[in-house]
């Protein structure tokens, strides 16, 4: 239902797929901060916000029936590119506990604010779950 495509002639991807091919279902995912259940964005910086927001995304695709593994397109908006990637090996040891080592099809990109002035990072997806025939 999901297949992760890196060809050869790019470079090798990190914490991300180059292209999935996907058939199924279809669900989008809001955009998710690092925002606790009380409406409040969560002590700790970068890490703990990434790790929020990821759960929160999670928690919006299990509603729908799906996982983790379901997980076709990301797209992380970010405050600070620079200390993003400084954080990069944390980032990924907490994709890899709560989503694993598939990655979907991602882009990382900057911006200036997000909704939420105290947000630094948010995640917003696409995931393709079985039809349900």
């Amino acid at each position: 239902m999901i297949e992760r495509v890196n060809p050869p002639e790019l470079a090798r991807p990190s914490g991300f797929a180059h292209a999935v091919v996907a058939t199924g279902r279809t669900v989008f995912l809001a955009g998710q901060t690092g925002l606790a259940a009380d409406g409040t964005i969560v002590p700790g910086g970068l890490v703990a916000q990434f790790e929020q927001a990821l759960t929160n995304l999670l928690v919006a695709l299990r509603a729908t029936g799906g996982g983790p593994e379901h997980l076709a397109q990301l797209t992380i908006y970010i405050v600070d590119i620079d200390a993003y990637r400084a954080r990069a090996r944390e980032i990924g040891e907490v994709w890899r506990r709560l989503v694993g080592s598939a990655y979907p099809a991602s882009a990382g990109v900057g911006v200036t604010r997000l909704w939420d002035a105290e947000a630094l990072v948010e995640l917003q997806g696409v995931a393709v779950l079985p039809d349900e025939s």
